[in-house]
């Protein structure tokens, strides 16, 4: 059995610059991780790669091919994601405008939200996200040529899973650093600001595309 190892590459590498670039779920996860810490950025990142996991699942099977052919699946798809990215707008826009001596008043009478919970938006995030599907196709469309064998199919999903893991849990631990967390309290307002901007972009986008 042999594997074309710099066709592979190319593979990986093209998952890793389109799973890696700051994109809606990225940013979602960086903010949890300065503003609530470690675990329940972790909690977050695993709905993600779990949607990831789905996505890659769908592509290899060829079921995402066929979900593509129904116009009005797709279009479904694309109004409850943009929807979802324009409310994480609005919830960071408020967050901006909102004083720091509030927020800490309302995070101290705030109930903790649940690691499922965190989790469940993750996934939510990401099952909405035509782009995460799209992305998983075109990757899945570079590594399978006419003679892939399933050996190649589950080498890709394995190394894809991976990488996976290991970009959204490295946003989550990297920023839930005691460094970024200080950082993040001093330019809070600005951080929160910026969140609102890419998420109502990616969302109107989202929303307005024709693909």
């Amino acid at each position: 059995m042999s594997f074309d190892f710099h066709h592979l590459l190319l593979v990986f590498t093209a998952y890793i610059v389109g799973a890696a670039s700051p994109g809606p779920s990225n940013m979602r996860i960086m903010g949890v991780a300065m503003h609530q810490g470690r675990t329940p950025s972790l909690m977050l990142a695993a709905g993600v790669i779990s949607g990831s996991f789905f996505w890659g699942s769908m592509a290899a099977t060829g079921v995402s091919a066929i979900l593509l052919q129904f116009a009005q699946a797709l279009f479904v798809l694309k109004i409850v994601g943009g929807a979802y990215l324009l409310f994480l707008a609005l919830k960071a826009g408020r967050s901006a405008l909102t004083s720091d001596e509030r927020i800490e008043k309302a995070l101290a009478v705030a109930s903790t939200v649940s690691g499922f919970s965190l989790y469940r938006r993750g996934l939510l995030m990401h099952l909405t996200n035509p782009k995460a599907l799209l992305g998983w196709i075109a990757t899945m469309t570079l590594g399978l040529g006419p003679q892939a064998t399933p050996e190649t199919v589950v080498i890709i999903l394995a190394g894809c899973a991976v990488l996976s893991i290991t970009i959204f849990c490295g946003y989550a631990i990297v920023f839930s650093t005691a460094p970024m967390i200080r950082g993040y309290r001093r330019a809070r307002r600005w951080i929160e600001g910026t969140l609102a901007l890419v998420f109502g972009a990616a969302g109107i986008k989202l929303l307005f595309s024709r693909t």
